[in-house]
């Protein structure tokens, strides 16, 4: 493994939860190609990327820093295969677009999810049955009938009690929701999933419903004409997000049409386009996060911040000095922009962007022939690099203004599940960031336990590392309140389980304790699930469905 050369200006470096089906992609390219103004067709990467180039040394990802440059490592780790009986990939949309992208877009458990925690209590529900949930008939009709869900059956014509055979120390399945699509061939869409105050709400193809977090019984329900596209797994304070459907039904429709949602309520808000900056802003896939009253919005080579409460555009295409931003990045009301240069090595820089007019507060530029992979935080800013051919890797902290700070060095594989697009940046599952610690889950090897790791902020250095243990899994979920919260995945005969790690080390506590049991095959069989844990209840859910017109599990919550 090589150092990259050193940038011209480049500043001194002091030392010290799944998505799509079908089979696993090389790992993203990372923003930054294409690159060439407006054109994605211009000086584009080739239409079929190769796998990665597996470690010369395997399980060690990160070594020691040289002076002047972070450390790089080869980058190993394309995710898992996709599970038995997983539904396969989506309809082919604008694909002239996708091949000049060169990407393709499957992770694995946890990648791009997103999780809240919030410390407090539980109800104790009657034993818990699968509820049927929002089927949908052979029409598409955006106002199909729904079952509200009361407890009294599964839509299965089986009744079986999900807690029965429970173990001393083990909590219960709250309740159980499947439902019943009939949808094109090729599978729907049911990626979005928030907790907001008393209920859990789901995205659904054509649809948004909100459920009751205690027993399931759904509270709204939400349609649309067409599919829901893209959502931000954010909300504000008070509850809104921001989705994104369809222009239409077609398989080249646009992903176009933005809209603001009460989540607690189930009201839709404002409804806007995405505004076009020049001829190639193409909106065939979008990319959405959010943070406070903002709303970042990435396409193929543009990006553009929106107010979330009035559906304003901040700004986008700046223009000026050859070095525009073509994706932004959001996180406690803060915003970066990532650029590639128009310069004769397509050098790609990290901006500091005021959160409301855009302009450029400072600036880092990588080393030739590197880009952002991923952006685990804006707040602070934590970035993965990574070489265009895929060689070389490393983990960079930045301080406010953008100089760097120090860089993760650390044994182990640890896979970039940062979003499902080149032009995804955040969403990076399997990781938490606090103010101090960056949190990453090692690969998990079928039939091996994997490690969540603690890497200290300040010096890049590992602080402590647990593993899983017994052949399972950890997924990190998010870092709140001086605690890192994680799921350990369930197995076939063993329920999962919601564990609390205390930011400087030491042992964790056992949140939640899921049955096993009957519930324990349903639990360890979401297909990328999505997944998280909020006043003491944990929620996992499917973010695709075969939509064969058959009962399909949709949502399962557990609590005390």
């Amino acid at each position: 493994m090589t150092e990259p050369p050193q940038p011209p200006n480049q500043p001194p470096t002091p030392s010290g939860y799944g998505h799509l089906p079908g089979p696993p992609p090389p790992q993203a390219p990372g923003y930054g190609y294409p690159q060439a103004g407006d054109n994605p067709y211009a000086q584009q990467p080739p239409t079929q990327p190769t796998q990665p180039v597996q470690p010369q040394q395997p399980g060690y990802a990160y070594p020691p820093a040289p002076p002047g440059f972070p450390p790089t490592a080869a980058q190993g780790f394309p995710p898992g295969p996709p599970l038995p009986g997983a539904p396969g990939p989506g309809p082919k949309r604008n694909m002239t677009v996708l091949i000049a992208a060169a990407v393709a877009g499957v992770l694995v458990l946890g990648a791009g999810s997103y999780f809240a925690f919030v410390d407090g209590g539980s109800d104790d529900p009657k034993p818990p049955v699968a509820q049927s949930s929002a089927p949908a008939g052979p029409t598409h009709s955006a106002s199909a009938s729904a079952d509200t869900g009361d407890g009294s059956g599964n839509g299965s014509g089986e009744q079986e009690d999900l807690n029965a055979g429970r173990k001393q120390g083990e909590d219960k399945v709250l309740w159980f929701k499947t439902t019943k699509i009939d949808g094109p061939g090729a599978g729907v869409e049911s990626a979005g999933q928030w907790v907001v105050g008393d209920a859990v709400v789901k995205s659904v193809w054509k649809s948004l419903v909100g459920y009751s977090v205690t027993d399931g019984k759904e509270k709204w329900k939400l349609d649309f004409q067409t599919e829901i596209c893209a959502e931000s797994g954010q909300t504000t304070p008070d509850g809104k997000t921001v989705i994104a459907v369809r222009e239409n039904d077609s398989d080249t429709s646009s992903c176009s049409q933005l809209k603001m949602i009460d989540l607690k309520t189930g009201k839709e808000g404002w409804t806007k386009e995405v505004d076009k900056q020049g001829a190639f802003d193409i909106a065939s896939d979008i990319d959405l996060s959010l943070s406070g009253d903002l709303v970042v919005v990435n396409r193929l080579i543009k990006g553009s911040v929106y107010k979330v409460s009035t559906g304003d555009r901040l700004f986008g295409d700046n223009g000026g000095d050859g070095c525009q931003p073509g994706a932004y990045a959001t996180g406690n009301g803060k915003v970066i922009g990532i650029a590639t240069c128009q310069d004769a090595d397509h050098t790609v820089e990290v901006q500091g962007a005021d959160p409301a007019t855009g302009k450029k507060t400072w600036t880092y530029r990588l080393p030739k022939g590197f880009k952002v992979s991923g952006v685990y935080s804006v707040d602070p800013i934590v970035l993965d690099l990574g070489d265009e051919a895929g060689k070389e890797r490393s983990i960079v902290v930045l301080g406010p203004d953008g100089k760097p700070r120090t860089t993760v060095s650390g044994e182990g594989s640890f896979p970039v599940n940062c979003g499902k697009r080149d032009h995804t940046l955040q969403g990076c599952g399997g990781s938490a960031v606090d103010s101090g610690n960056l949190y990453l889950a090692t690969a998990a090897d079928a039939g091996k336990a994997n490690e969540i790791v603690a890497f200290d902020l300040g010096t890049g250095k590992v602080k402590w590392r647990t593993p899983a243990g017994d052949k399972r899994t950890l997924v990190a979920l998010k870092a709140a309140d001086g605690k890192l919260i994680a799921y350990r995945e369930a197995g076939s005969e063993q329920g999962g389980e919601v564990l609390s790690f205390p930011a400087a080390g030491g042992e964790p506590t056992a949140l939640l304790r899921h049955p096993s049991g009957p519930a324990a095959p349903i639990e360890s069989s979401f297909y990328a699930p999505r997944a998280d844990y909020a006043d003491g209840r944990f929620f996992i859910s499917a973010s695709r469905l075969l939509a064969r017109g058959k009962d399909e599990k949709l949502l399962m919550a557990f609590g005390k």
